[in-house]
């Protein structure tokens, strides 16, 4: 989602609702991933703040943004984890697709196993990619219900929590200069959440290609 896409949605009337959807898609589907949720959050932040809210539209409340946006996510997360449980197994058991490939459970496990299950359920909130794989995958490598839930809950937290308060708070401190930059502050910001997944990409290649 673009820059423009971004600030017209935030300045729409149903600004809160796009924010929630999106928070809830991009967390509990892995099919819909790439959805802008880290620059979502920061942008609401900005605009809760009073930054990049046009003529004749009301700010965001920051009340309302704090508490929905968690909900929003943690909601998206547990469906995600029951659709991974209920009907993960079946779709990656699938002969012959490239996208359902029965080798992710094992990378999926793997990375579980690397980082420990909370970890890897919180770190994979401030990963794009991941954010909306870790969630129904937890389901197929069988994370028992309740310790999903609790990480899902933290980590939804300081995820949702870090980005719109740390935008709100830069905002009002800032903002005659982040009025000013506004849109390249936004582009960066969209770019910079791009670099885990380069980074996790170059790291695969890289292990391909010492493997063969």
């Amino acid at each position: 989602m673009s820059f423009i896409s971004v600030t017209t949605a935030l300045n729409s009337n149903f600004a809160l609702i796009i924010i929630f959807a999106i928070l809830a898609l991009e967390t509990g589907l892995p099919l819909i991933i790439g959805l802008p949720g880290d620059t979502l959050l920061i942008s609401a932040g900005l605009f809760a703040s009073g930054i990049g809210v046009e003529a004749g539209h009301h700010h965001l409340s920051i009340a309302v943004v704090a508490i929905g946006a968690p909900l929003s996510a943690i909601v998206g997360s547990q469906f995600g984890q029951w659709l991974g449980w209920k009907y993960g197994i079946k779709i990656f058991s699938r002969e012959g697709s490239k996208f359902f490939d029965p080798s992710k459970i094992k990378s999926a496990e793997k990375y579980v196993s690397k980082y420990g299950v909370g970890r890897a359920i919180v770190l994979g909130r401030f990963i794009p990619v991941v954010r909306g794989l870790i969630n129904p995958l937890s389901g197929i490598i069988r994370v028992p219900f309740k310790t999903f839930t609790f990480w899902n809950i933290f980590g939804a937290l300081i995820w949702t929590q870090v980005l719109i308060w740390g935008a709100y708070a830069a905002g009002n401190t800032f903002a005659n200069s982040i009025s000013k930059y506004l849109t390249d502050i936004i582009i960066a910001i969209a770019a910079l959440t791009v670099l885990p997944i380069i980074w996790e990409i170059f790291k695969e290649w890289r292990t391909r290609k010492h493997l063969s």
